[in-house]
């Protein structure tokens, strides 16, 4: 019962899970607030970018695609049931992670932090609320049963763990400046 749950949970968040690494890998490009400035500090900064965020999103609804081609062979193998990713919660998992990026970017300008600094908990769970928010307003109903109490909690626990790993990891091969 507990590796179901640990499973199902981190299988619904793949998709929101992958889009920002993909961003960083893939991404570049013009940034999104155009180097505007409000209140003498930038909106967002150099690493939201238009390509980035686009192909964050494009990643994640293709890797939400992928699992879902896959989800009956592994649903036969670890014997208990998988979610299935409808488009638009597909879309609303990838994209609403890509947002919540964004919004902790312009929290941490407003903040006066600039960009790689950390901002512990919005750093690691910035994206998961709104992907979690936006998958909510688009499929309440599969939202509510997927993303039960035991798998959220779930997903607030591995999240930072996660989170904090991949990173470390992408600082080592040179991917970020910070390990963090």
């Amino acid at each position: 019962m507990v590796v179901e749950t640990v499973v199902v949970a981190l299988w619904a968040m793949l998709p929101a899970y992958v889009p920002n690494n993909a961003a960083v890998l893939l991404g570049g490009g013009a940034p999104i607030d155009g180097g505007r400035t409000w209140r003498g500090r930038r909106l967002l900064g150099d690493g939201k970018t238009w390509r980035g965020t686009a192909i964050g999103t494009v990643v994640g609804v293709a890797l939400a695609l992928a699992l879902n081609a896959v989800q009956p062979t592994l649903v036969a193998l670890v014997g208990f049931g998988l979610p299935v990713f409808p488009l638009a919660v597909a879309v609303a998992l990838a994209f609403g992670a890509m947002l919540g990026d964004i919004l902790a970017s312009f929290l941490k300008r407003r903040t006066g932090r600039k960009r790689g600094a950390a901002f512990p908990v919005l750093d690691q769970l910035d994206f998961v609320v709104v992907a979690l928010l936006l998958a909510t307003l688009v499929a309440p109903a599969w939202v509510f049963e997927v993303f039960t109490l035991p798998r959220v909690v779930v997903v607030l626990v591995a999240t930072p763990l996660l989170h904090l790993t991949t990173n470390a990891g992408a600082y080592v091969l040179g991917l970020k400046e910070e390990p963090y």
